[in-house]
């Protein structure tokens, strides 16, 4: 299932805000409850990520395959991994 541009646009609103920290994976979860969701920490990711937040950096998840992976493409995203930066 590809993320839609509205989609992109309310996680963008989520990640964006003040508070994000400390509910956005609550948050997209509740939101977006047919997208695979993963936090880590951003040292945990090598890849670019889509987009960077002041305490996330957001990658793309592409499951679809036997092989999960990060993607750059919405339309091959299945989830997403919500990466926090350090000191946020």
């Amino acid at each position: 299932m590809a993320l839609a541009d509205q989609e992109l646009n309310e996680i963008e609103q989520v990640l964006a805000g003040p508070d994000a920290g400390g509910f956005a994976y609550g948050e997209l979860r509740r939101r977006f409850p047919h997208l695979v969701l993963t936090r880590c920490d951003a040292s945990d990711v090598t890849e670019e990520p889509f987009r960077s937040y002041p305490a996330f950096d957001l990658h793309l998840l592409d499951a679809s395959d036997h092989c999960a992976g990060v993607t750059d493409d919405p339309a091959k995203a299945t989830g997403l991994i919500l990466a926090k930066r350090s000191g946020s």
